[in-house]
């Protein structure tokens, strides 16, 4: 059996709502102090943006952002699990504006030619896959779009990357991309 954790949001329409997630190996959602951060750079009202959550594990950033009025939520995981309680959490709190895919992140990109507004890039840190993710956005990326990207160290992307804003809390980097 699977142990559940939770998570709590932190803002806008389902603020104090807990979500639920497995425990999974890879599974590390972005804690409070970050999400807080990170939803300050942005401005609390993401009304009328479309956001992809391309490693979304918990769910808790593409939660927080419908949460705060993104039109559209796209989570991408593939592991069958986690996907169960993207599901489970998008039903309890009648998420409409969420979908949830089974599908691998390089995989999504390749055949989805949607453009989004903000893109959450959080993949496990052992893939070492930022590289490799971050050459594939662009197309991907409306103008003035963001990425959001946690890492496990001080990582610069380079061209077309510019970063916006970056902080560090724990064993964890994180940086606001725009292309430049």
């Amino acid at each position: 059996m699977v142990t559940a954790r939770k998570i709590r949001i932190i803002g806008g329409y389902w603020r104090s709502r807990l979500i639920h997630f497995p425990n999974r190996t890879d599974l590390r959602p972005t804690a409070n102090r970050i999400r807080e951060t990170l939803f300050n750079w942005l401005g609390q009202d993401l009304t009328g943006l479309n956001c992809l959550d391309l490693f979304a594990g918990s769910g808790v950033l593409g939660f927080e952002a419908a949460s705060r009025g993104a039109r559209s939520v796209i989570m991408i995981d593939n592991d069958s699990v986690t996907l169960r309680a993207l599901h489970e959490n998008k039903e309890k709190l009648q998420a409409t504006q969420i979908s949830v895919l089974k599908m691998d992140a390089i995989a999504f990109l390749q055949a989805n030619a949607q453009k989004f507004n903000l893109i959450f890039l959080d993949p496990p840190y052992r893939l070492g896959l930022l590289p490799e993710i971050l050459e594939k956005i662009p197309p991907h990326l409306e103008a003035n779009g963001k990425i959001y990207i946690e890492s496990n160290n001080h990582w610069i992307p380079g061209d077309p990357w510019v970063v916006r804003r970056n902080g560090k809390a724990g064993e964890v980097f994180y940086q606001l991309l725009e292309k430049n």
